[in-house]
C-alpha cells in the first residue's frame, strides 16, 4: 500500500533498472588499538611496509562504524529494521567484543594483520548472520572510518 502523496514504484523493473529501494545507515563509535604487524615479515619490513602503525607499542583510534541496510518497510512502522534491534545487534556482536580492546588479540586477527579494511569484513560477518536471524532486512555494507582521511568499506561497495 502506498502512503498518499508517493508515486509508486513499478510492479517490475525493466530487466536493465534495478527496482528501488530504502536503506538506512546507522552509524556507531568505539575505540579500539591495534599494531599494523604482519607476522611473517621481519620487524624490518613490517617497518617499511606498515611505517608508524607497525609500533609494537600500538596505537588507537575512535572507530566510527557506519552499517548500511536494505529491505522491504515494516508496513505498520515504516522502518527498514527498527533501531533498536540494529543496536542491539551492533553492542553485542561488535561493541563488546572490540570496543577499549586491542584488536590484535581477537583470535580472528590473529591470523591477519589488523586493517581497517579486515575490520571491516570481520564486522560484515559478524552482523549479518544476526540481523538476518532478527529482521527482513539485509546488511548491504560496513564502512570503518577510521581517521579524518581513511575510511574503508565493504559489502555492495558502489
Amino acid at each position: 500500500m502506498t502512503a498518499p502523496g508517493v508515486v509508486a514504484p513499478p510492479a517490475v523493473a525493466p530487466a536493465s533498472v534495478a527496482a528501488p529501494a530504502v536503506s538506512m545507515t546507522r552509524r556507531y563509535t568505539f575505540p579500539a588499538a591495534h599494531v599494523l604487524r604482519h607476522p611473517s615479515f621481519s620487524d624490518r619490513e613490517n617497518q617499511r611496509v606498515y611505517g608508524k602503525c607497525a609500533n609494537p607499542a600500538g596505537h588507537g583510534h575512535e572507530y566510527a562504524i557506519e552499517v548500511t541496510v536494505t529491505g522491504p518497510l515494516d508496513e505498520r512502522l515504516g522502518w527498514v529494521v527498527d533501531p533498536s534491534v540494529l543496536d542491539a545487534i551492533f553492542d553485542a556482536q561488535v561493541r563488546a567484543r572490540f570496543a577499549h580492546c586491542l584488536l590484535n588479540d581477537d583470535p580472528v586477527f590473529r591470523s591477519q594483520v589488523p586493517t581497517a579494511e579486515n575490520l571491516a569484513q570481520v564486522i560484515y560477518a559478524s552482523l549479518a548472520e544476526s540481523l538476518a536471524d532478527r529482521s527482513s532486512a539485509r546488511l548491504v555494507e560496513v564502512r570503518v572510518v577510521e581517521t579524518r582521511r581513511n575510511s574503508f568499506s565493504y559489502g555492495d561497495v558502489k
